[in-house]
Order: structure tokens, then C-alpha cells, then sequence
């Protein structure tokens, strides 16, 4: 019996060395592969109960598992949707075959990098058939809330390149000085013009003329008034705002507007909290901002010169879409010719309480399962999530010269059980010459 246990235990010692041998030559085999994870094969002792006073070798039994939270190191590449994740958390993907059907239900795998390009159609997706998947965002570039707790609200990330897109204007900030002496007495009375560019909401230039008339006194002293009048060139003939502007003359504040008042209710009334007020161009409302009440911000009212110093205006015009680059909150940005920038989807980072219990699947991919818990969409680094690196790409997480001393170390173990058959079959061939 216990010579039978030997040899029982010498071939169990044999097949966990060669379960060993097998998780090191795929760890060596991956060692180049980006985004892998090595398996790591450990060895459990079998022990079988003696009686009698003899013992009975149990022998041993080996068990691979891989280490998917363990991360390689990251390298730089020059795509800049090539992606990689600094810390905890894995990329949600989906197979490219899934998106291509268009059924809707895509299957969430996770993955900790990727090399992502746009194909035909636009989508993001890498060589080995993988689609990045995110949350669309609004056309004003903010990302409602999705549920976190679920794939549903994961769309493919699909990339239009010939898309064309432009903002319209809806603020203007002017900063203008006027002439202080075209409001003293005896003063010519010269109007003062300017014109500001806008862009409306389809992304066709138009102005908006600003015209500033001086209240000549006839008396002694300087006026200090301006009448200010908007009209809009989509509008031709028609007056979207006209305002009595008055500065202050104190040795404190001189300069600065003292009081804004509507002409006739033509445009929306000024708000001294803001230094606004509302007008309506052909596209809709629009802010002008003209300063606060004592504050040099916005109109003022100093010297002989008309300086248009500071006119600030958001919106642009109708661009083509040149880049698309990923933050380190995961934000998707495409970049436009004309300089704007529009946030068009955000990829989250999917954590779970033990990412090593997840099912290991083909190109580095990985399953939720009961094991792996239920998993979460977190931010980009908010929560225990790290970051997302765009210009990189994960590295293997094998280590050359420590497989090579394992495989060392199981070629060692594996020749000793042989060794130990070989004695085994030879003491039993001494049993069996007994009878002879």
C-alpha cells in the first residue's frame, strides 16, 4: 500500500509540474502581448489519513488562476486613442460582431487597454474586434446621469469624421470707453460706432451694430449720458435695444456707469447684479454684458478716446472635425478646425470587488461573474478607479527572468517525481523477485 501511494503520489507530482510547466510557457508565450495577465500556479498538498502506523502519501494538486488586478507597466504610443488604466478599474468593450448586428443589447466585456481606431463606419474599435463603449453626452456637451449599476446606458462609441459643427452666440461682453469731453458743453456730439460679429444657429456670421450718441448739455455742465442703440444686420430696420447710459463724475468712481435705463422698452431691462441685459437677435436671446454699476469692467467713460478695448463674444463657426483625444476622466472630446472643442461621450471605469474571479475570456477580455461580485460604473478617477491614460498602451504583466527561474525550479521538481517512479518501479521489481 504505501509503496502504491508513492507512485500515485510521484504521478500526481508529474501532472501538477506540468500544469505549471503549461500557465509559464503561456505566460512566456504573452510576454509582448498588451493588456496580459499571467497566470500564476499554485501547488495544495493532499494529505490521506494514516492508521496503523504506517503512512500512505497523498501527493499534490495544482491550481491556476490568473491575476487580473495585476497591472503591467504602461508605454507611450503616438495614437491618442490608444488607452491604457492608471490604477483600479477596466475599459468596458464590446465584440465588434455584436455591433455589427445592431440589435441593441451588447454584451459588456472589460478590458484594462486597447488600441482603438475608427473603422468604416466610425465606431471606435481595435484589431482584435473590440468596440469601445461610453455614455453619449447632450449636444451641449454635458453627460446626463446614467445608471451606474448597469451596462444599458453604454452605447458604442461612434466617431462621425466628416462632421461638420459650429456654436451660436449667445453672450457678448462689451468693453468700451467713450469720450468723456462729447458730454461737456459746446461739445461737437460726434456718434460713436462699432460693430460686433455673431454667429447664429446656423453658423452664419452675422453683427450686431452698436451705436453711442452723446447727450450734448446746453447748460454749464457735462451731461455724462449716452444713448446706446443695438440693432442686428438679420433684422434690417429694426431696433433690438436702446439705452440711456449715465457716469459717474465723483472723484471715487468717475468713469464708471452710474445708471442704465431702457429707452421705450426696447430690449430687456439691465441687471446691476450682472451687468446685463437681454436683447433679441434673429436666432433668439442674446446677453450683452455691459459691466456693473462703479465697476471699470464693461463701458466706461474716461478722457477724449473711443476704444473699443475688450469685446469677448462665445460661439464660432461651422468647422470640421479634425481629432478626437480621451481625458483622464474619460471624457471623449472631438477637436474642430475653427478651435472649439465638444465633449461627445464619457467612458467609464467598471471596478468589482474581486476582478480575479471574473472569467478570463480571449484577447485579453474579462466576464463578470458571481465570483468577481457586481460591478460598478465609476468616473474616471473618482472613487478607488485610477485614471485613463490616452497616447499609451498597457504592457504584459509577465516577468521573463522570473518565469524562466520558475520554469528552472519545475524542471527540477518534475525530473525528482520521475525520479521517484523509477525508484518505485524498481522496488517493485525487487517484490516481485522474491519468489523466484
Amino acid at each position: 500500500m504505501t509503496i502504491s501511494s508513492s507512485l500515485n503520489a510521484g504521478v500526481a507530482g508529474l501532472q501538477s509540474n506540468a500544469t505549471r510547466l503549461a500557465s509559464i510557457s503561456d505566460n512566456i508565450a504573452n510576454s509582448s502581448t498588451y493588456g496580459y495577465k499571467r497566470v500564476a500556479t499554485d501547488f495544495q498538498s493532499m494529505v490521506i489519513s494514516s492508521a496503523g502506523g504506517t503512512y500512505s502519501a497523498g501527493g499534490v494538486r495544482a491550481t491556476a488562476h490568473r491575476l487580473i488586478d495585476e497591472r503591467g507597466p504602461l508605454v507611450s504610443t503616438s495614437n491618442a486613442t490608444d488607452l491604457a488604466v492608471r490604477g483600479r478599474g477596466m475599459l468596458p468593450v464590446a465584440q465588434a460582431s455584436e455591433v455589427e448586428v445592431g440589435n441593441g443589447s451588447n454584451q459588456m466585456f472589460l478590458t484594462t487597454t486597447g488600441s482603438f481606431r475608427t473603422d468604416a463606419e466610425g465606431y471606435l474599435r481595435s484589431q482584435s474586434g473590440l468596440v469601445l463603449l461610453g455614455w453619449p453626452a447632450l449636444p451641449d456637451g454635458s453627460v446626463p446621469l446614467y445608471p451606474r449599476d448597469t451596462a444599458d446606458g453604454l452605447e458604442p462609441i461612434q466617431i462621425n469624421v466628416n462632421q461638420f459643427s459650429g456654436e451660436p452666440t449667445t453672450r457678448i461682453q462689451l468693453g468700451i470707453n467713450l469720450p468723456a469731453t462729447e458730454t461737456e458743453p459746446g461739445a461737437v456730439g460726434d456718434i460713436r460706432e462699432t460693430s460686433v460679429e455673431y454667429f447664429d444657429n446656423l453658423g452664419t456670421s452675422e453683427n450686431i451694430a452698436v451705436t453711442f450718441t452723446p447727450t450734448v448739455p446746453s447748460g454749464t455742465a457735462s451731461s455724462n449720458e449716452w444713448t446706446m442703440t443695438l440693432t442686428d444686420s438679420a433684422q434690417p430696420g429694426v431696433t433690438i435695444g436702446e439705452y440711456t447710459l449715465t457716469f459717474d463724475d465723483t472723484r471715487t468712481s468717475g468713469g464708471t456707469l452710474a445708471s442704465v435705463a431702457t429707452v421705450g422698452g426696447v430690449g430687456g431691462t439691465y441687471d446691476p447684479a450682472t451687468g446685463s441685459f437681454i436683447v433679441n437677435v434673429e436666432g433668439g436671446p442674446m446677453e450683452i454684458n455691459i459691466g456693473q454699476i462703479g465697476e471699470s469692467d464693461g463701458l466706461t467713460q474716461v478722457s477724449d478716446d473711443f476704444a473699443p478695448v475688450s469685446i469677448i463674444k462665445d460661439g464660432s463657426p461651422v468647422g470640421n472635425m479634425t481629432s478626437v483625444e480621451v481625458d483622464a476622466n474619460g471624457y471623449v472630446h472631438a477637436f474642430f478646425d475653427t478651435g472649439i472643442t465638444r465633449t461627445i461621450y464619457q467612458v467609464p471605469l467598471v471596478d468589482l470587488p474581486n476582478p480575479n474571479g471574473m472569467v478570463a475570456l480571449d484577447n485579453q477580455t474579462y466576464l463578470p461573474s458571481p465570483e468577481s461580485g457586481s460591478y460598478f460604473l465609476w468616473d474616471a478617477g473618482d472613487g478607488p478607479t485610477g485614471d485613463v491614460v490616452s497616447f499609451a498602451r498597457e504592457e504584459s504583466a509577465t516577468d521573463v527572468a522570473g518565469e524562466l527561474t520558475a520554469m528552472i525550479q519545475t524542471q527540477r521538481a518534475y525530473s525528482s517525481n520521475a525520479k521517484v517512479i523509477q525508484t518505485v518501479d524498481e522496488m517493485l521489481q525487487e517484490t516481485t523477485n522474491i519468489k523466484r
